[in-house]
């Protein structure tokens, strides 16, 4: 039995300018101890995705319309306050995306680091403070027991990183959410913060979803990865198969689009256009205005795409344009 099983997740946002189709009919499964990528560009779904298995989706103008997410029998889309409290920071933990704007700048770094303790253990402060410098020294913050009252403006993005990994994982969570973890950070702290996520994971069992936009770090890193685009999924495989076998054409300009994949001299490939707006969703293949690895000719226009599994746990939507060429 997986460990987290999300089965046709739909979330919307309710505004003065329509309804914004934010995530449409996703599925997916967690293994304990996997890594799942889920890749796209910006506005694809994936951080509502995961918004929406905590509860951190605004309500209103964020309503989850349907779907179902089980984590270990719990369905966590129609949990109550106070079961998602229990589990939210304690059983299923968040690496936010940008951590310069996800610690209180007026409490020192000790105050929030081990809030998580005293919340979901009931530990007293000494000791949860003395738990607090090890998650500290575990992520290779000098001098912890000195660092542990500094305010967050004294330490740079990449140590923020660390705390804010260390936060994550103080409670020992089952699975951590990993929103953009190597975002504005160099590649030598990029490396240093992927190596302690797979640190953690191998010592504590921990299960990951892996938010981001760099196909090299989920190349690397993830076992499973999700293609995302307009909100949906459009593509589902085992890693490797995903990198060496991709199918649809949005998957494969993604690919195309890193600059590793480029020739000495040759010019980016840059994916055309912006995708769809969400207020109108469309009800045919979204990609198509944007597709030139494919055959745009052979897209759906009357009818959406639906995924359909082509080889075992590959999955792909059915458009014949996307998937010729």
């Amino acid at each position: 039995m997986s460990l987290l099983e999300v089965s046709n997740l739909t979330t919307r946002f309710h505004t003065r300018n329509g309804t914004v189709h934010a995530v449409e009919d996703v599925s997916f499964s967690l293994e304990a101890g996997q890594t799942l990528g889920i890749v796209g560009e910006s506005g694809s779904g994936k951080s509502v995705t995961c918004y929406s298995l905590l509860g951190l989706i605004p309500k209103p103008p964020g309503r989850i319309h349907s779907g179902k997410a089980l984590f270990k029998g719990t369905d966590l889309l129609s949990a109550s306050n106070s079961d998602l409290r229990a589990i939210r920071g304690k059983r299923i933990s968040m690496i936010f995306q940008d951590p310069m704007t996800s610690l209180n700048p007026y409490l020192k770094i000790s105050d929030q680091l081990i809030e998580p303790l005293i919340q979901h253990e009931g530990m007293r402060a000494k000791e949860a403070l003395h738990r607090g410098i090890e998650a500290l020294e575990e992520v290779g913050i000098p001098e912890p027991a000195k660092r542990i009252n500094a305010y967050p403006f004294e330490f740079s993005g990449g140590m923020r990183q660390r705390v804010m990994i260390a936060m994550a994982l103080i409670t020992q969570p089952e699975i951590l959410i990993a929103d953009e973890p190597t975002t504005a950070l160099d590649v030598t702290v990029q490396k240093q913060v992927l190596d302690l996520i797979k640190d953690r994971q191998q010592k504590l069992g921990t299960a990951v979803i892996m938010i981001t936009h760099d196909l090299h770090v989920v190349s690397q890193t993830c076992d499973h990865t999700q293609v995302m685009y307009a909100g949906q999924t459009v593509e589902s495989a085992p890693s490797s198969t995903l990198f060496q076998n991709p199918k649809h054409a949005y998957t494969r300009a993604l690919l195309r689009s890193m600059p590793a994949m480029q020739s000495k001299g040759e010019r980016l490939y840059t994916i055309p256009g912006l995708p769809p707006k969400l207020t109108t969703p469309p009800s045919q293949c979204s990609f198509h205005p944007r597709n030139t690895l494919g055959n745009p000719q052979k897209c759906l226009t009357s009818t959406a795409p639906t995924l359909s599994e082509i080889s075992t746990g590959h999955w792909v939507q059915n458009c014949p344009g996307c998937l010729d060429g």
